[in-house]
């Protein structure tokens, strides 16, 4: 079966899974395969439970003509066919990738946008191969605006996005220290980054690039650009110091305070950029205030958690040397008394992990406070004066001990470290 024969009977049917466990009666089946898995051994499971067919790429699994579609990859067939989706829907597609803040900056806009127009945007961080290409056949014929988050940790990999979603706007919301091993180093983050500017600058594109990042702006020379900043940009917004919560305050109508509910001024770009998609899609400034004062970080990002009298941080949803100096850095500047680091360790940075470990070490070594706690990794192998343990049992065990009391305490670490573990009751 080709891809124009299979899209017209997704067009019947317009719900994709990967995932027998998550399939209901109507679905498509796509049976995947991973390192771990093959997805062709749950064709006939799938079909049990109401699949409509069972795409599958083995042909062991073949059932009958009517049940089952023999194709040669499974992967390589989900993504044709969300490309010719795509091909259907002529509405702004907005990618956004970049280091740090994607995933906070695609629900910011998300919630902006939807507050006046039919949008559909990457569900979590559902941001990779497989992501991709479901989240665009999630989009129904109606909708107005489409939002595509894009994660990569080695080079070409959002390109081979882009040749999927074909996206006719683009943000990358800054280039920093991350997955270097899978990349090659910073330049190599910066070249994989770009890969959206390229192809922006090869389709007439547009691209929403912060003012306040001259690599950005340097970047994104000869596309056509909006930009946002604290000064001498098409959107202009500054933050408003002090508080908790982040504040922003704006020259427009009905803007002229913003209070969110996001916790650190490494947000400010995150959301600014959030007007500025807004703005520039004619989003009324009281619908853009609501929507941003209304939406409430979750997924252990940017969370505010309060236990008895504490009020806790929790950014641990993930982790890498700019996110954790943008975290600290903040928390420093954060007008409370008692203050408590609990950091788990960074993954995935090569032959820099120590030496970025130990950066860290020498940031904190700069401020004082009441108590941090390391955890795991390459903590283990800096030379500092702060408490140290080695998995998030004994950092639970660590916390639980102290009877922390009336401070704010800072949660971040690498996903895999689980930091938010810490602060669960035993």
């Amino acid at each position: 079966m080709n891809i124009p024969a299979l899209y017209e009977l997704y067009k019947k049917h317009p719900s994709v899974k990967t995932d027998t466990r998550q399939l209901v009666p109507g679905d498509l089946y796509f049976a995947l395969k991973g390192p771990n898995f093959d997805g062709n051994a749950f064709a006939a499971q799938a079909l049990g439970k109401g699949a409509v067919v069972s795409v599958i790429d083995d042909p062991r699994y073949f059932i009958d003509e009517r049940k089952t579609i023999v194709v040669n990859n499974v992967l390589e067939c989900l993504q044709a066919l969300a490309k010719h989706h795509r091909q259907q829907l002529n509405i702004p597609f907005i990618a956004i990738t970049g280091t740090n803040g994607k995933t906070t900056t695609k629900e910011l806009i998300n919630a902006v946008l939807s507050s006046q127009y039919k949008t559909v945007a990457t569900k979590g961080n559902l941001n990779n191969h497989i992501g991709v290409p479901l989240t665009i056949l999630s989009i129904p014929a109606d909708t107005e605006m489409a939002i595509i988050e894009m994660g990569a940790n080695h080079q070409r990999e959002i390109a081979g996005y882009c040749e999927v979603a074909l996206p006719t706007h683009g943000i990358i919301t800054n280039i920093g220290k991350a997955h270097l091993e899978g990349f090659g180093g910073e330049e190599g983050v910066k070249i994989a980054k770009g890969e959206l500017y390229d192809y922006l600058r090869a389709n007439n594109g547009t691209v929403f690039v912060c003012k306040d990042l001259p690599y950005l702006v340097e970047m994104s020379q000869s596309i056509r650009q909006v930009t946002y900043g604290l000064e001498a940009a098409d959107y202009v917004a500054k933050p408003v110091g002090g508080q908790a919560f982040l504040a922003l305050e704006t020259a427009y109508p009905d803007l002229s305070l913003i209070q969110t509910q996001l916790v650190g001024a490494y947000n400010y770009t995150n959301a600014l950029a959030a007007i500025a998609v807004g703005l520039y899609f004619k989003v009324t400034g009281a619908n853009i205030k609501a929507a941003l004062e209304a939406y409430s970080p979750n997924n252990n990002r940017s969370q505010v958690i309060r236990k008895g009298n504490n009020t806790i941080i929790m950014d641990a949803y993930n982790a890498n040397p700019s996110s954790m100096k943008a975290a600290i850095e903040n928390f420093v500047q954060l007008d409370a008394g008692k203050k408590v680091l609990l950091l788990g360790a960074m993954k995935e940075l090569g032959e820099n992990s120590v030496k970025e470990h130990q950066a860290l070490i020498n940031l904190l070594q700069q401020h004082s406070w009441d108590s941090v706690l390391l955890v795991g990794g390459d903590f283990a192998l800096t030379k500092h004066p702060y408490f140290y343990v080695e998995n998030n049992a004994a950092a639970q065990q660590w916390y639980h001990q102290k009877h922390f009391e009336n401070c704010y305490i800072l949660v971040k670490g690498s996903r895999s470290i689980g930091m938010e573990k810490v602060i669960e009751d035993i």
